[in-house]
């Protein structure tokens, strides 16, 4: 039952769609505008007007020709929106080396394309922008116009509280660049994770809908078949004792009769499994779930506990069953030799217990057990990478059930891990009640 998404293709998410990038670029052209025509007119400073508003122009004329060239749901390509992403940083250092460089209060601006870039883009590209932007900040640092001022000298600052400003800007850069691109490879993660879970149990479903569809097809293909086996037996009449015809009519009567039965063993399976399929006791779901993994060398060791009142039978859930067997298959993985399955039932909870006595989940890491793509054991020990997917993949199914799922040691660390399932026992024969309702 292990389902590998270790190849799940992420290039998607890290699309940014161009329309995003031209309607920050729209904002970042009003605000410059607004903040040379504030400086220049309002506060009469001496500012470089015609290059600045020459720098913003080139941006305006490189949105319009991105908004008429490509359409609105455009999706660039990581190296794409890179180059789009290089060319605002410039053009942002062009105005502040026209306009004081660090000195400028605006300098801090200078992170904005490099968090940008790490909302969607690779490490790696976002790593390149992020040195593009260093470099131009520490030019700036040294080699710019004079800060608009009402001297026409501009401000002296002091170099080393220009030192400090660069400092900050780099540092503000980097630590918000790493903050955000964590955040969204996280969100990324989950994601992709939930559309994985999503797919596991559509498939769960059309696995448990073939029943349905094998009466379907034994339905359609009944008079067909009907009409073939009187044909056949009209025919053996017709020819009599004829040698040459005779063992090939037998033989034709005898697999029609064959086929007969198995349509008839098709047709009655939904009303035969209708108990079996959709009304499952708890010993029966255990059994369903532990039945692919008796033949990996690990012994299975069942232990029933403590059963108050009547068993409980809920609706027969894929989800669910996939949940518990993935559950049963980590331990079979990481058991040295036993795996035992425990449950129980009183009037208000039904739960079942997996125990292997492998080497346990490490302490660091046990309160995050159930995070996609994580290590949830020793690295080397599990044939089935423990990426962590899997286990979140069966904690989501089963709590959309309606359980509860802890993992914990089942002693000292290394000596064997467990996972226990509880869910309200209304909540488990909830969905049977409604079978019943509607039958």
């Amino acid at each position: 039952m292990q389902t590998d998404f270790r190849t799940l293709d992420y290039q998607e998410s890290r699309q940014l769609r161009l329309n995003t990038l031209i309607r920050l670029r729209w904002l970042a052209i009003v605000g410059q505008s607004a903040a040379i025509i504030i400086v220049d007119y309002w506060f009469d400073f001496a500012t470089p007007v015609g290059l600045c508003f020459a720098l913003i122009a080139c941006s305006a004329w490189i949105n319009l020709f991105l908004a008429f060239r490509f359409p609105a749901t455009h999706r660039l390509e990581p190296p794409a929106a890179l180059a789009i992403l290089v060319v605002d940083a410039m053009q942002m250092a062009g105005l502040l080396f026209l306009t004081g460089g660090l000195t400028n209060p605006f300098a801090i601006l200078m992170a904005v394309p490099v968090v940008i870039s790490a909302t969607a883009l690779p490490l790696q590209f976002t790593a390149v922008l992020g040195l593009l932007v260093t470099v131009a900040v520490t030019i700036l640092a040294i080699y710019h116009f004079p800060l608009p001022w009402f001297d026409e000298a501009g401000l002296a600052v002091p170099f080393l509280y220009v030192a400090g400003i660069w400092m900050a800007v780099v540092s503000t850069m980097a630590f918000t660049a790493v903050y955000v691109w964590r955040v969204a490879e996280e969100a990324r993660q989950l994601a992709a994770a939930l559309t994985a879970t999503e797919l596991v149990l559509q498939r769960e479903q059309h696995l448990s809908a073939l029943d349905g569809l094998a009466a379907a097809a034994a339905h359609e293909l009944g008079t067909p078949l009907a009409t073939i086996a009187l044909v056949a037996k009209e025919m053996q009449r017709a020819i009599g004792d004829d040698p040459k015809l005779k063992d090939d009519l037998v033989l034709l009567r005898s697999q029609s009769e064959r086929c007969k039965e198995i349509l008839k063993r098709l047709t009655s399976l939904s009303s035969q499994s209708e108990e079996h399929f959709a009304r499952l006791p708890l010993t029966s779901l255990i059994e369903d779930v532990i039945a692919p993994h008796r033949d990996f060398g690990i012994a299975i060791s069942l232990e029933p506990g403590q059963a108050a009142g009547p068993e409980p039978v809920g609706q027969r859930n894929p989800g669910v069953i996939y949940g518990l067997g993935n559950l049963v298959e980590n331990a079979v993985d990481f058991a040295r030799e036993k795996v035992s399955i425990r449950w129980t039932w009183d009037t208000d909870r039904v739960t079942i217990g997996v125990t292997d006595d492998g080497p346990g989940y490490p302490p660091e890491i046990i309160d995050r057990i159930g995070e996609p793509y994580m290590t949830t054991r020793g690295s080397g020990q599990s044939s089935g990478g423990g990426l962590g997917l899997g286990l979140f993949i069966a904690k989501t199914l089963l709590e959309r059930s309606g359980a509860v799922v802890s993992f914990r040691n089942a002693g000292a660390p290394g000596q064997g891990a467990e996972v226990v399932v509880t869910w309200p026992r209304d909540v488990f024969l909830r969905q049977n009640a409604v079978l019943e309702a509607a039958g």
